[in-house]
């Protein structure tokens, strides 16, 4: 093959470029079809990034590293997402009075004005599933399900009071990630790499790990929405090659992979000189990520050289997609300076089936699974200095009733699901910023309604921006005529766990 030399190939480009140009400025129908299709697409219009320093220039490299509006505790971000909504009342939210009530039916006061997805009728109460002790200098109150994380509980801040807008799986999660319930939204850590740039720039700035099918709300959930798609979270996989792709096709070696890619962005470049979109130049550094990720991502995601012991601590196998594995790669990729890595752990939705297991077998089960990496993950942090300015946040998506389900109408004694739950749940965070060995809010007697320090989902995202550095009132993206944010129009910073 003939070597083009650089002349030729911007001259190639240039004409390209202009052809295209002609086109577009002489052809009605080339333009009717460009308005079309833009009011097809809901007239998504993506404007300049507003910097988030005032005064800050914005940088052709939309993922360069840019500083926070103020001093951060956290510099990274994990959220571990159990998807489906484990139960906090086997969990972490210790109900005695509750168990005095097992089998009764429900008072109808706790029915009526609520809409729930299986119950109907008067269900009866189900006392908790779990024995609970105490643990740690804390006292925390945890379920004889945990071995491990009794260990490390010193560790976190529970969030005992949290309430959600949203009783149904795929709606709630995109509620947690993107602050609605409905699609087009930026997810949290889309925001975060387009408020912080990343550290790594041979490593995405968001990076996804899923164990199991991907959550109910699909890949929405880490989205870029109405930002650039440069802001997108990156799936990689623990099984496989990371990324699909990533190798280069037969008959094209790694020089011709980079002159291919230096002539589509030199034709970028120049339609981004003569039309101002910072979408080509999201994609202009999209082209040049993935050719730099090629000799990255491989060597970041080859769990296969940690020493046996390190496997053995996290319960990881490799050649395995699993949970535990995931979390393994998720230490390496914050310590390779990922901005955002989230984990989607699947199937801890228990509801109660005649061929169903119950919250007590789901639940225990789900934990046997994930309670040795989580554990592993966060002492591993802590030993190498990651914790200190890494957030780490674990919860699922609501909370589940202080009742059975009875989702055809009858009272059933081998129902022993949970169903959704909006009004109150718990999660965790630890890491850079949060108070050690703490609990913020708390539930009535049988874990039905916060009744003290009550969080909601704007709130806890409102946090963790604030740890990060930013003002969520003023993390914003212009879109559609005003100023986005992820907190939507409310929140507030829960200082009562910060440090």
């Amino acid at each position: 093959m003939n070597r083009i030399d650089h002349h030729t190939e911007a001259r190639f480009a240039e004409a390209h470029f202009n052809t295209r140009r002609h086109f577009l400025k002489q052809s009605t129908l080339g333009l009717g079809a460009l308005a079309l299709g833009s009011l097809v697409h809901g007239c998504q219009t993506k404007t300049a990034p507003i910097p988030p320093v005032e005064g800050a220039t914005e940088s052709l490299n939309p993922l360069a590293v840019r500083a926070p509006q103020f001093a951060p505790k956290a510099k990274r971000v994990l959220f571990l997402h159990m998807e489906g909504a484990p139960s906090q009342l086997e969990l972490f939210d210790f109900k005695p009075a509750l168990a005095k009530l097992d089998g009764q039916p429900c008072p109808q006061s706790l029915l009526e004005g609520k809409r729930f997805a299986f119950i109907k009728g008067v269900p009866n109460m189900l006392g908790p599933q779990a024995k609970f002790a105490q643990h740690g200098a804390s006292g925390a109150w945890l379920s004889e399900y945990f071995e491990h994380f009794p260990k490390v509980v010193d560790q976190v801040s529970f969030l005992k009071a949290l309430h959600t807008d949203e009783f149904n799986h795929a709606p709630a999660q995109l509620f947690m990630h993107t602050g609605s319930p409905r699609l087009g939204r930026p997810s949290m850590g889309s925001w975060v790499t387009y408020g912080l740039g990343s550290e790594n720039q041979n490593l995405p700035g968001f990076v996804v790990l899923v164990s199991g099918a991907d959550p109910s709300a699909g890949k929405s959930v880490w989205g870029p929405g109405f930002l650039p798609t440069v802001y997108q979270g990156v799936q990689c996989r623990a099984k496989g090659d990371p990324v699909l792709y990533i190798n280069n096709p037969a008959g094209v070696d790694t020089a011709l992979r980079k002159r291919s890619i230096e002539v589509i962005n030199q034709i970028n470049e120049l339609e981004h000189q003569q039309l101002g979109d910072p979408e080509i130049l999201s994609r202009i550094s999209q082209y040049e990520l993935a050719y730099r990720m090629q000799a990255e991502v491989p060597e970041t995601m080859n769990i296969a050289d940690e020493p046996t012991w390190v496997h053995e601590w996290y319960g990881a196998k490799p050649g395995e997609a699993s949970f535990a594995n995931n979390c393994l790669l998720a230490r390496k990729l914050l310590e390779k300076g990922v901005r955002f890595v989230q984990l989607f752990d699947r199937s801890w939705d228990h509801h109660g089936t005649d061929a169903g297991s119950g919250v007590d077998k789901g639940l225990r089960g789900n934990v046997l699974r994930t309670d040795k990496p989580v554990t592993a993950l966060l002492q591993d942090l802590e030993q190498r200095g990651l914790l200190d300015d890494t957030l780490v946040v674990w919860g699922g998506e609501f909370g589940r009733t202080p009742m059975m389900e009875n989702r055809d109408g009858n009272v059933h004694s081998n129902f022993k699901g949970r169903d959704h739950h909006t009004e109150a749940f718990t999660m965790w965070l630890a890491g850079g910023g949060i108070k050690k060995g703490f609990s913020w809010g708390e539930t009535d007697e049988i874990g039905y309604y916060g009744v003290q320090g009550k969080t909601h989902i704007h709130d806890l995202q409102a946090t963790i921006l604030h740890l990060l550095g930013f003002d969520h009132e003023h993390l914003t993206f212009p879109f559609q005529g005003r100023n986005f944010r992820l907190t939507d129009v409310h929140g507030k910073v829960v200082r009562e766990i910060l440090a």
